[in-house]
């Protein structure tokens, strides 16, 4: 589906703006006065400042992200004014508290974008790097209120409809079938050759789908995620795919994804359909990748995080909340539109400007961790998957993928190692995410000579599944986001035959010098 223009009929509603809040300060907000080259200056992020805005993308960005973010901290404290692709002005939130504020005050910070002024002024044209994921469509994310609630609740009830065995079952056939291509070799890209690959074969399962159509999907995902010049190509070619897939599900409806949602009570057209199948293609695979290729880089570089789970002081599911941490799958959250002229941080926001959720450098305000070397022990509190009502419908799908993908693997590649010095992995730095290039590793071939079959520890890994069965044991359910530096309660412990294949493996990868 190509973005779609705003609507020139809808008349964003305004509320009334606040009373002026403390500045950093300690004198009012009202009272502030904007840096020079700051948006609030005439006219908030429209108004012309653009030269004097430090860039979210370009060298330095691409160079080093987090760098950037903690300049800006420096320079601005928790709300800093940002240039965007297309010469774009926003305000960028690095402060976990103000991140909170706005992601859980839809009155205030809307996701609809028909309230952005750029837009409404005719600069945010169809073809602009930041359409794909700007432009107003029929989506929960770009809605409020009793919309935004009609929709999310769709989508959140036939993602449930799947069972976390049948699910988890669909990832370790899978992860089995990704190392049996590469595990005669003794080496193999992690990143390029299992992170990438599996969460899309998963998600296409769920969806209906052939498994063919996982490649093709992966890089359009990928490129649209990254905002590049062909951004829009593969916006196009993905909302096709599952717009095709649509017509034929409302023909020949089974158990998946796309036809729960035209099942639903909510009433969803055919648009509603495919807009929110492409909103959890694209989340869910990118985020997932990402979240697969930080926990496997860390386990095999971080002496920390091995000898946290070689200790037992941890399970990988809070392994994998420290990842949410450290490197969250997405660095930024776009778009979120002020509905009206108020104050954050001492900043004035000016209606129809644009904020940003800085999700990494949320995780690393020095308010909320003045330690980074401290481990959190399952702390869910991260904004890794931004909060409020517009939090990431797709999160425990994403956690039950990494955490069997990775548990198997390293059940079948117990000796996994490193084979580069950790000095040559690079990143992808995108407006977006950091997303890791490579993950080369090394490690023991299989021996023929009575070689056990491939997944043996788990008798469905390689026989055809049939659907998983609706109505039984659903995903869990995420938590709400605990107060900035809070411990949730600690996650339920993993059942005896995760512990019993950790056991098998923690002395021989992670307790290994």
């Amino acid at each position: 589906m190509t973005p779609q223009s705003p609507d020139p009929s809808y008349e964003p509603q305004e509320p009334q703006a606040p009373s002026p809040q403390p500045g950093p300060g300690g004198g009012t907000a009202a009272a502030a006065s904007p840096p020079p080259g700051c948006p609030a200056h005439v006219g908030g992020a429209a108004s012309g400042t653009a030269a004097s805005l430090r860039p979210l993308f370009g060298p330095e960005a691409e160079t080093d992200p987090m760098g950037l973010y903690e300049k800006l901290r420096a320079e601005h404290g928790p709300v800093a004014p940002v240039l965007l692709p297309g010469d774009v002005e926003a305000w960028l939130v690095l402060g976990h508290r103000e991140n909170l504020e706005v992601a859980r005050t839809p009155s205030l910070y809307s996701r609809d974008s028909r309230h952005w002024r750029a837009m409404r002024e005719g600069r945010i044209g169809p073809d602009h790097p930041l359409a794909p994921v700007t432009m107003w469509q029929p989506l929960c994310v770009f809605a409020d209120g009793m919309e935004h609630r009609r929709l999310r609740q769709a989508l959140t009830d036939s993602l449930s409809r799947f069972e976390a065995r049948g699910i988890r079952r669909y990832v370790i056939r899978f992860t089995h079938q990704l190392i049996d291509d590469f595990q005669d070799a003794g080496k193999a890209d992690l990143v390029e050759q299992f992170a990438e690959q599996l969460p899309l074969r998963v998600i296409t399962q769920l969806f209906g789908m052939e498994e063919e159509y996982g490649p093709k999907l992966a890089e359009a995902a990928k490129d649209l995620i990254q905002g590049t010049e062909t951004a829009v190509d593969s916006n196009n070619f993905i909302t096709e795919t599952l717009q095709r897939l649509v017509d034929r599900k409302r023909a020949s409806p089974g158990h998946d994804v796309g036809s729960k949602l035209i099942e639903h009570p909510a009433r969803l057209t055919d648009d509603e359909v495919r807009e929110h199948l492409r909103l959890t293609l694209v989340a869910a695979n990118e985020t997932t990748i990402n979240l697969i290729s930080n926990t496997l880089r860390m386990l095999l570089t971080d002496r920390r995080f091995r000898a946290t789970l070689a200790g037992g002081h941890t399970t990988l599911p809070d392994a994998l909340e420290q990842v949410l941490w450290d490197e969250p799958p997405q660095t930024t959250s776009i778009g979120r539109w002020a509905t009206g002229d108020t104050t954050l941080a001492g900043r004035r926001i000016k209606a129809g400007d644009m904020l940003v959720l800085g999700l990494a450098a949320g995780n690393v305000d020095p308010a909320v961790r003045p330690n980074l070397s401290v481990p959190l022990h399952g702390n869910r509190s991260h904004l890794a998957f931004a909060a409020g009502p517009h939090e990431c419908p797709g999160r425990d799908l994403g956690r039950a993928i990494a955490d069997t993908g990775i548990d198997t693997l390293l059940f079948r590649l117990p000796d996994v190692r490193l084979a580069v010095p950790e000095e040559e992995l690079r990143r992808d730095n995108a407006l977006m995410s950091r997303r890791l290039v490579s993950l080369p590793t090394t490690f023991s071939p299989p021996r023929r000579a009575g070689r056990q079959p491939t997944g043996a520890h788990s008798t469905s890994a390689r026989q055809p599944l049939p659907p998983p069965a609706p109505h039984r044991e659903t995903l869990p359910q995420r938590q709400p986001s605990a107060p900035a530096g809070a411990v949730p309660e600690p996650s339920p412990a993993p059942g005896p035959a995760h512990e019993s294949r950790w056991a098998a493996v923690k002395s021989r990868v992670l307790n290994r010098e």
